[in-house]
């Protein structure tokens, strides 16, 4: 079964995704921000991580930046999921490392797509 790292501050968030996840038969490990994302990391195998942008203590940009310098994630797809929706935004998650960008609300079907296009 892949699992899937899920971070986002908002506690409805990280539930509507976990809903969405589990129920395409993905194993969804749940982060409350970039911090505590980085620690489950490094205790759980992950095939992919799906991140907010905008979250307290280490923000998905600043938690794909510290994931690419290790060699663990160099190959591990990162998704941003986010309100922001801006092209400055998305091209600073690319350089950051980021594999995509969707903006929130998400559509369930949508995700999973993009999802399965992504993972290995």
């Amino acid at each position: 079964m892949r699992s899937i790292l899920a971070v986002d501050d908002s506690a409805s968030m990280r539930k509507m995704v976990a809903f969405t996840l589990t129920g395409a038969g993905y194993h969804v490990v749940e982060a409350v921000d970039g911090q505590d994302a980085w620690d489950k990391a490094q205790t759980h195998s992950v095939d992919l991580v799906l991140t907010d942008q905008n979250m307290p203590n280490l923000d998905g940009l600043g938690l794909t930046r510290k994931l690419r310098a290790h060699p663990k994630f160099k190959s591990v797809p990162i998704l941003i999921l986010t309100t922001e929706s801006s092209d400055q935004m998305k091209q600073l998650g690319r350089a950051a490392g980021a594999t995509g960008w969707l903006v929130k609300p998400f559509d369930p079907g949508r995700l999973l797509e993009v999802i399965q296009k992504v993972i290995r």
